[in-house]
């Protein structure tokens, strides 16, 4: 008897992270099932792509409509549910707090709700974000010529780091997490949380207000002028897209990550400042890009660089691609769907 292919369920599977996820996992045998509500730029683009290189079982379902995403999930089952769905910018929670939630917190309690009523044994691993820390107004920073640094021993932050819910879009991701680990010690379930730092590459179609890695890199391949909200120091560690799948594929396989919460990015060696990453821009483009400042937005962080030991000493894990091979990838993916980007430059 043919074994059947396991099941992957990818809520916001047409976006960045979820359409690299279901390739990968596709690639790898399993059989790949995709929630999307196709509200962001670049969604439809991304499943088309899909659609033409695997065999994907969509579903145009909002997470926040318990009745429908119950329904697929009960009739799925899926052995491993990735949840990148949700709201992904701290201005739009700013503007419009209650879709941050909706989007975030209520969708994320209807997909463990539903596991928990209909298809308990399913591994879950949320999403969520380093913005659960706040500004980490607790650590010292020293300031550089180009970047922010942390004054002290400790150069980047843990999982025991104290949660510091900062902005509708923080609270909203940190309820999301905080139930995640819940609903494991309460129900039982098999769940992960993973709080990302800045995760980049193709198909990522960077906005200003998310992915700005891409972002930047998409304005300096057009020749566009780049705008810096705050004085351009901040710091972030950056993980590309298909070290992260890795990750993820790794995780389904083990069976010593239940109720576990890891920080996941690409660690000191690969954070940068956005005056750092423009420099390596205008040697990798052979131009110079103008920038323009502009105020700092609510709860950004000076600095933020995830401690990802944790998670290479129980799963033997760490970034393979450094930033520069990172950022030639995704500047190639520019050249190739240079008509499909340069829509996004439309006002």
């Amino acid at each position: 008897m043919k074994k059947s292919k396991k099941k992957l369920l990818v809520t916001g599977g047409a976006g960045f992270i979820g359409s690299n996820t279901a390739l990968y996992f596709s690639k790898h045998g399993w059989n790949i099932h995709i929630i999307d509500n196709l509200s962001r730029k670049g969604s439809k683009d991304n499943l088309l792509n899909l659609k033409k290189n695997i065999d994907v079982n969509f579903y145009k379902i909002d997470t926040s409509n318990f009745s429908k995403i119950s329904k697929v999930i009960k009739k799925i089952k899926p052995k491993l549910l990735i949840h990148c769905a949700g709201q992904v910018t701290v201005t739009k929670s700013v503007t419009n707090p209650r879709n941050d939630f909706n989007s975030n917190a209520i969708g994320t309690f209807n997909i463990l709700e539903a596991i928990r009523l209909f298809s308990n044994k399913t591994k879950f691993i949320n999403i969520s974000t380093n913005k659960v820390y706040g500004n980490v107004s607790n650590k010292k920073v020293f300031q550089g010529k180009n970047r922010y640094g942390f004054a002290g021993k400790m150069k980047s932050i843990n999982e025991n780091y104290p949660l510091d819910l900062y902005s509708p879009y923080g609270c909203s991701k940190g309820i999301a997490d905080q139930y995640t680990r819940d609903y494991s010690r309460i129900y039982d379930l098999d769940t992960v949380v993973v709080r990302l730092s800045c995760i980049y590459g193709t198909m990522q179609y960077g906005i200003e207000d998310h992915g700005w890695i891409v972002w930047l890199t998409i304005k300096s391949y057009f020749g566009k002028k780049i705008k810096i909200f705050g004085d351009g120091k901040q710091v972030r560690d950056a993980l590309y897209i298909d070290d992260l799948v890795k990750l993820f594929l790794k995780l389904s396989k083990s069976k010593k990550n239940k109720n576990k919460i890891y920080n996941i990015g690409g660690g000191i060696k690969n954070s940068m400042s956005l005056l750092e990453l423009i420099e390596i821009l205008d040697k990798k483009m052979n131009k110079k890009n103008k920038f323009k400042k502009f105020n700092w937005r609510p709860g950004d962080q000076k600095i933020y660089i995830s401690d990802i030991s944790k998670i290479k000493k129980e799963h033997h894990w760490s970034p393979k691609i450094n930033v520069h091979q990172g950022l030639d990838k995704v500047i190639n993916w520019i050249h190739k769907n240079e008509l499909n980007i340069k829509k996004l430059l439309k006002p």
